[in-house]
């Protein structure tokens, strides 16, 4: 089937693997976006990375 395209299976799995992290990525985003949005708190990911930030005294225009 792949060999149609003129691609082998290994170089469609590859490519497969990597849309299905780059999509569960963006839709993770999204909904940590959407959630800040409705609700106006942050998230401990954002809290944890806030604190990293600081700890290596990196200000708002460095990330």
């Amino acid at each position: 089937m792949f060999e149609e395209l003129g691609i082998s299976f290994g170089t469609a799995l590859i490519v497969l693997l990597a849309l299905y992290f780059i999509i569960k990525w963006a839709v993770k985003n999204g909904i940590k976006e959407a959630y800040r949005d409705i609700t106006g708190k942050i998230t401990a990911e954002d809290i944890e990375a806030e604190q990293i930030c600081n700890e290596l005294g990196l200000n708002e225009e460095e990330k």
